[in-house]
């Protein structure tokens, strides 16, 4: 990035809350924190992170949400963009329109990157609208440069269970993007977890110790760093040490202080310059090796 200061806002489209660092407001705060000016486009909007508790939502009416992202297609501006991240989405209509943003900008930068984190579900399953599931299968994934599952939405993405490392490293090579980041994986190591980064010709794993009830937000935060790491230059498993080792320190602050929300503006110097030790180890890559 520092070759091209012209080239360095990232457009960011996911969900906004009012109170909470997760969506929008976790993305938002790490890429601005690392030098990023950040186009922010809210999906839904919400008082609080749902599994807070009911809340009321607003979702964008979908001939509006196309229009507005109609208007960032056209802005002058365009050339300005480095980068495209989506998240969750507020229903199923937001894809086409989102799909339709990503594509102008490649023709615009065509060494633009896209990241897709497929905000679809966890441990219990879906949390979207399986319509929605769907639509960013087949509008958003074949068009990402790198996409970043947990464990449980690519086990429903490759429609199976994918209980261990290996089953989760083939699921992902046998995914759209050439290129992806499955968070939630299994560490070697008994009460650990850790992220597992697939790069063409290259496989790493990044483990710590779990943290119990973690804050909400760790994936928004975790797509976001890696995104940003990448973009300077970084190779991946550094990339990836840096982007495991901010949010497990965030994660471990906050847990540390009794907090039900990552406590970013407290923590920035750690998602710049973590201290937090994590396990580092290359994954072979099976057989089938990764796509051209």
């Amino acid at each position: 990035m520092d070759d091209l200061p012209g080239r360095r806002a990232i457009i960011v489209i996911s969900s906004h809350v009012a109170r909470g660092s997760v969506g929008n407001r976790a993305s938002v705060f790490a890429l601005e924190t690392l030098g990023h000016p950040v186009w922010a486009v809210p999906t839904v909007m919400l008082p609080w992170h749902p599994g807070h508790g009911p809340a009321t939502r607003i979702v964008p009416p979908a001939a509006e949400f196309s229009a507005f992202m109609h208007d960032l297609e056209e802005a002058p501006w365009l050339g300005e963009v480095a980068a495209v991240l989506s998240g969750y989405l507020g229903e199923a209509g937001q894809a086409p329109a989102v799909a339709s943003l990503v594509r102008r900008v490649k023709e615009k930068n065509p060494e633009t990157l896209y990241v897709c984190d497929p905000v679809i579900g966890d441990i219990g399953g879906l949390y979207v609208p399986e319509e929605t599931a769907a639509a960013m299968r087949k509008h958003l994934l074949p068009l990402a440069d790198i996409a970043t599952p947990n464990r449980y939405e690519l086990a429903w993405l490759a429609g199976e269970k994918l209980e261990t490392l290996e089953a989760l490293a083939d699921a992902a090579l046998c995914a759209a993007p050439p290129a992806m980041l499955v968070t939630s994986a299994p560490g070697s190591a008994r009460n650990s977890i850790g992220n597992l980064l697939l790069m063409p010709g290259e496989a790493n794993l990044a483990e710590h110790p779990a943290i119990e009830n973690p804050a909400k937000g760790p994936g928004d935060l975790t797509a976001a760093l890696l995104l940003a790491w990448l973009l300077r230059g970084t190779p991946p498993a550094e990339a990836l040490r840096r982007t495991t080792a901010a949010v497990f320190e965030t994660l471990a602050r906050a847990a540390q202080r009794g907090a039900d929300e990552l406590m970013l503006e407290t923590d920035a110097n750690s998602l710049s310059e973590p201290t937090a030790t994590v396990k580092m180890c290359p994954v072979p890559l099976p057989d089938r090796g990764r796509r051209a």
